[in-house]
């Protein structure tokens, strides 16, 4: 277009040029204005503080920062939430936390609370259950805390492999890192974790013991299985035929000799089974993961019926599975602890989030929350 613009009005008119401008609209938060964000929502909860507090304030929040930006930059589309007031006033709650406790471990776990925010932002229940826990992590005990995590964990993460040595190992590996302090003893812990509404206590009810709660949930750990070459083992070949499935889905029983069963920790996790294709491309063996169809699972599940329910031998496989399971340290050491907890509790939704943020916070391939 020419520089050149030509208006014609009328008699006693008011003439006006208007120069042709371009507005870029910019949508989105970077980085720099997401610090920016996080600091102005700091001059509103550092308000609440007197000038004699503020060098200890800033130091602490300075610490919070450097543990949650990173985090946040990691996570896709997160950024975003800075322009949410609903958002901002909960980074408003955690710089009020962050500044008033001294243990280091709690900017992660902050970090870790915001975080579960962001991923479960349609979610109100879950909004509300983080909103108190942030308020409440500087309060809680780090003992009550880690016991609490452990207890959350037991009751909600399980092994994937069918695998029993390495799904025990998987377990080990787990709790060696949520085990990070001693556990703790009687029952003050609990009232701690009650005051602060994490958990809700049973006084005339008692936990289950460790040993018989994962032997219920590992069932497939904890079976009898199929004794070889017997009619059921036949039967059961004649199955994995008729669905065009691999023998070898009849593994040794790694706790009973002479037996086999499925790869499985249990019968619903039948479903989620995948066949491995193994090829040469490129000069490259490449696995290809194929799921298994319904008429498949139907199969394996009619299998997992064929398996023995012999009482004797069921009791061998218990008892080789505690022997197993107490060759692992901090296996052996989580039942003592949790058979001698005295009464049983409910983990609330403040409960939960915490638990699991504490959880993540330890080690970082735990699941998002559900």
């Amino acid at each position: 277009m020419s520089d050149k613009q030509v208006q014609k009005a009328g008699n006693n008119a008011q003439q006006l040029q208007a120069e042709i401008i371009n507005i870029t609209n910019v949508s989105g938060i970077d980085e720099k204005r997401a610090r920016e964000i996080f600091n102005e929502m700091y001059d509103i909860a550092r308000k609440d503080f007197t000038q004699d507090a503020y060098q200890c304030a800033n130091d602490r929040v300075a610490k919070f920062e450097e543990a949650f930006m990173p985090k946040m930059l990691k996570v896709e589309g997160a950024l975003q939430k800075f322009s949410d007031p609903s958002f901002q006033f909960l980074i408003t709650e955690a710089h009020k936390t962050a500044a008033a406790t001294e243990r280091e471990a709690d900017y992660d776990l902050l970090s870790e609370l915001l975080l579960h925010r962001v991923k479960k932002d349609k979610d109100r229940k879950v909004r509300v259950g983080i909103k108190k826990a942030i308020e409440i992590v500087d309060q809680v005990d780090d003992d009550a805390l880690c016991a609490l995590t452990v207890a959350y964990t037991v009751e909600r993460l399980f092994p994937a492999t069918g695998s029993i040595i390495q799904g025990l190992n998987v377990l080990e590996n787990v709790f060696s890192k949520l085990c990070y302090t001693n556990l703790c003893k009687g029952r003050e812990w609990l009232d701690h974790l009650e005051i602060l509404d994490a958990v809700r206590l049973t006084q005339f009810s008692s936990l289950k013991k460790l040993d018989l709660f994962y032997a219920e949930q590992l069932d497939g750990y904890v079976c009898v299985g199929i004794k070889k070459e017997s009619e059921n083992y036949q039967k059961a070949l004649s199955l994995l035929n008729s669905g065009n499935l691999p023998r070898e889905l009849l593994c040794d029983h790694e706790l009973l000799e002479g037996y086999v069963r499925l790869p499985v920790i249990n019968k619903k996790q039948i479903c989620s089974l995948k066949l491995v294709n193994r090829q040469m491309i490129s000069e490259k063996l490449v696995d290809q993961f194929i799921e298994t169809s319904n008429e498949q699972n139907s199969i394996l599940e009619q299998i997992y019926d064929l398996y023995d329910k012999n009482e004797e031998q069921k009791k061998i496989v218990t008892d080789n599975f505690a022997l197993e399971w107490k060759k692992r340290e901090t296996l052996n050491l989580l039942l003592k602890w949790w058979n001698e907890i005295p009464m049983a509790f409910d983990i609330t939704a403040v409960g939960t989030v915490l638990a699991h943020a504490n959880a993540q916070r330890c080690d970082s391939s735990i699941p998002p929350l559900e």
